[in-house]
């Protein structure tokens, strides 16, 4: 619920999204093979998801309809330069009732993504961490979006304790700026050294580490509308480019590649309201590109 004051008034638009949903739909945008799996309530906003869900055509679209619960609520303001602050609505709320995976679906992966929020309740931490376990029985890599929300937690402190139980059974991780600093530096060059990590700059691009290795690439400037779901363009843009790649065969210049390539997707993305509808088209996304390697 995008909040816009109007009037004196602070007015709601509905819009579709959920970091992983963002991530999903924006992957499949950019010409990956995708399916998803969710959980909303049986109620006005989550059959209106399910229906916005059937039109991305995803290559598997899992979303289980819950009819004890209601579909989980994330309120967005946004200031004058287009940043945005959250509350959420998701007390007992649906998200956390996930189903796992078919094996039958596993067994076509190459890339679990895995969302955050889920982690401030005991079953969505123990879905996360079956979920974790099987798809390492099938060499299926692991990503995670960091996405640190210490509100949905008692404090910090406990979001942190509980984001580290997961944060190492990743093989591909995002950061943001400020989250780096939250983890601290020499947790993350000590302890998930071994990871494909990316971390992104805001309007000063992104940067990725692997291991002793790390690289840097600029982003492109736009007029920025809305900063909402930019990360998770990103990062689609990111994953669309690691599916099938065996990570420790990647090359700085291919790492180098997907940064640009992720750059511009979580770019272009600020230039409307919400996460989804102004997803840009690969064919968009792949014109900038190629224009800026002409110039250079």
């Amino acid at each position: 619920m995008i909040g816009e004051e109007k009037n004196g008034c602070m007015v709601y638009e509905q819009k579709a999204g959920g970091a992983p949903f963002n991530v999903a739909c924006a992957a499949k945008k950019f010409g990956a093979k995708v399916a998803f799996s969710g959980s909303v309530g049986d109620d006005i906003i989550g059959k209106s998801l399910l229906s916005f869900a059937k039109a991305r055509k995803f290559d598997g679209c899992y979303v289980k309809k819950n009819a004890k619960k209601n579909t989980t609520l994330a309120f967005v303001s946004i200031d004058k330069t287009g940043e945005r602050s959250f509350c959420f609505f998701r007390k007992n709320t649906a998200d956390a009732f996930i189903s796992q995976p078919s094996d039958k679906l596993l067994d076509k992966a190459d890339i679990v993504h895995i969302g955050s929020l889920m982690l401030s309740e005991k079953r969505g931490l123990a879905f996360i961490e079956k979920l974790v376990e099987r798809a390492e029985k099938r060499s299926i890599k692991i990503s995670f979006d960091v996405n640190f929300r210490s509100d949905i937690f008692k404090d910090e402190q406990e979001a942190v304790k509980v984001y580290k139980k997961i944060l190492p059974l990743a093989d591909i991780l995002k950061f943001s700026e400020d989250e780096i600093e939250v983890f601290g530096k020499d947790y993350i060059e000590t302890e998930l050294k071994d990871k494909l990590i990316f971390v992104t700059l805001g309007s000063k691009g992104s940067r990725f580490t692997f291991g002793d290795r790390s690289g840097f690439a600029p982003t492109i400037k736009v007029d920025c509308v809305d900063t909402t779901g930019a990360g998770d363009a990103f990062y689609a843009g990111v994953l669309t480019k690691l599916d099938g790649k065996v990570l420790s065969e990647l090359s700085d210049e291919e790492l180098y590649k997907i940064l640009e390539f992720a750059n511009v997707c979580g770019a272009l993305n600020t230039r409307g309201k919400g996460a989804i509808d102004c997803l840009p088209t690969s064919e968009e996304i792949n014109e900038i590109l190629t224009h800026a390697h002409k110039i250079a």
